[in-house]
């Protein structure tokens, strides 16, 4: 099979090719390894942190010798992913989008990267993020800004950017990324892709970059809802080295992912969300209800709480605990640092403790009320991801634009009230803008509902090909 055909394949299908022995895992890691290298550099997509290609084929050459021994580690064995360069591996350097942590090698692995590797996944490279993951365009001026594989001078999104870009241009089947404030769903918008935001608490966080603790979630971005359903069911669970992470028992999602929609309550909230959005991208998410109801959906409108708060109180919150992670690396490194991520780190040092602690206690009761108020009355709550369509890389640039800063708040306007509320939600293409961008919806539900979640996203890209577009690079 030509390395061009397997590319356009799903991690599904590349996955039960390999376990089928239709293709090797060989073939389709030399597949991944050939784009990444032709499109993923500097000159093309700038997505590609790292890669270790005799490292990669050495993992698929052992995935090959081992299945053909009848030994298949995982539903995942022998498929090549890449991740965004903050997942720590042991005796490997993550450079977390920064200066100064690229030489210097992890002493553990990250949680989620251990269970992909009990799944049989093979990682191949280390992908491109905003510096110290703190930012929703995708800029980093210290190590350089991937490029939106639907048009080069846009914005991917962040902070998973290089993700989102990757996965997007079939350079990879799938990736982790993280999502504080939107930063897997709003990438996973603007890039044409699925991603999913877990409950706060479902995934571990060991072993990866911190950020903010009460916020912080780790999550898969993927070209299709299955695909990120595989990769979530192998990250999910417990893990006691994660104070945050919850003991509650993953309910395993591909089993239900064919279910459908009939009898389903998708709940359209009546205030906030829709405020700001431009009248292209209304029009584009409320198509996408259309198909619901053709599903067999009941789609309702819901009163929700006045939320308005939740986006700048997760911004304080990130700031006054992103502060507190770096610590004197800080001071110590405050030269190395970009002025943008120094200037808002540098922020959550001068936050009031009595405002930070408000913060917190405000989002418990709101978590209550708005759970109580929407999940009783919807399983999932359908809103847009997007208050626009992505800005150019120029025009979003703060250093050269500054009075951008003032919307880039208003970008996270849909996704950082999740991040608030720790609730579960996912991305999903939903069409293009005049201008050839994506567009996209976002689902939430109740927490750890992600298998309503990834049941009703799949009824609606099943209905759709959205999904099947690529774009050509």
């Amino acid at each position: 099979m030509a390395d061009e055909t397997i590319a356009d394949l799903s991690l599904a299908e590349v996955a039960d090719a390999i376990r089928a022995k239709r293709i090797t895992s060989v073939e389709a890691t030399e597949a991944a390894l050939a784009r990444l290298k032709r499109f993923g550099g500097p000159d093309r997509l700038n997505c590609l942190a790292g890669l270790d290609e005799e490292d990669a084929l050495r993992q698929a050459k052992a995935a090959d010798a081992d299945l053909a021994k009848g030994r298949a580690r995982g539903f995942l064995h022998g498929v090549p992913l890449a991740h965004k360069d903050m997942y720590f591996r042991a005796g490997r350097p993550s450079g977390c989008g920064s200066r100064f942590l690229n030489d210097v090698p992890a002493r553990t692995t990250a949680a989620a990267l251990e269970r992909l590797d009990a799944a049989g996944a093979i990682e191949i490279a280390r992908l491109a993020m905003v510096e110290f993951a703190l930012g929703l365009t995708g800029h980093n001026v210290v190590v350089g800004t991937p490029r939106n594989p639907w048009n080069p001078a846009h914005i991917t999104g962040g902070s998973s950017s290089g993700a989102a870009a990757a996965v997007a241009a079939r350079l990879v089947y799938g990736a982790l990324g993280s999502d504080t404030g939107g930063s897997i769903r709003f990438p996973a918008a603007a890039c044409g892709i699925v991603g999913l935001k877990p409950t706060l608490g479902r995934v571990s966080r060991y072993g990866a970059l911190a950020l903010s603790f009460s916020l912080d979630t780790v999550g898969p971005l993927a070209r299709t809802v299955t695909d990120c359903a595989l990769i979530y069911d192998a990250i999910a669970g417990f893990d006691p080295r994660d104070p945050g992470s919850s003991r509650r028992a993953p309910e395993p999602t591909v089993p239900r992912l064919e279910g459908g929609v009939r009898g389903l309550r998708v709940g359209v909230p009546t205030s906030y969300f829709y405020d700001p959005l431009t009248p292209e991208m209304t029009k584009l998410v409320q198509a996408s209800l259309e198909v619901f109801r053709a599903e067999g959906a009941q789609v309702i409108e819901v009163d929700i709480p006045d939320i308005a708060a939740a986006n700048p109180l997760t911004l304080l919150i990130t700031a006054t605990e992103g502060a507190a992670a770096h610590g004197r690396q800080l001071p110590d490194h405050a030269r190395d640092y970009g002025p943008q991520t120094l200037a808002r780190l540098a922020a959550g040092l001068l936050v009031p403790a009595s405002a930070y602690i408000e913060a917190l206690a405000w989002r418990k009761a709101l978590v209550r009320a708005f759970c109580k108020a929407v999940f009783e009355r919807c399983d999932v709550l359908h809103v847009p991801v997007m208050v626009a369509s992505p800005p150019t890389i120029a025009e979003s640039d703060v250093g050269a634009n500054p009075g951008f800063a003032r919307q880039m708040t208003a970008m996270g306007h849909c996704t950082r009230p999740f991040n608030f509320l720790a609730l579960p939600s996912i991305s999903v293409p939903c069409g293009f803008a005049a201008n050839g961008l994506p567009a996209a919806f976002q689902l939430a539900a109740r927490p750890f509902a992600e298998s309503t979640l990834l049941r009703a996203s799949r009824a609606y890209e099943r209905a759709t090909d959205w999904h099947r577009q690529a774009p050509a690079l």
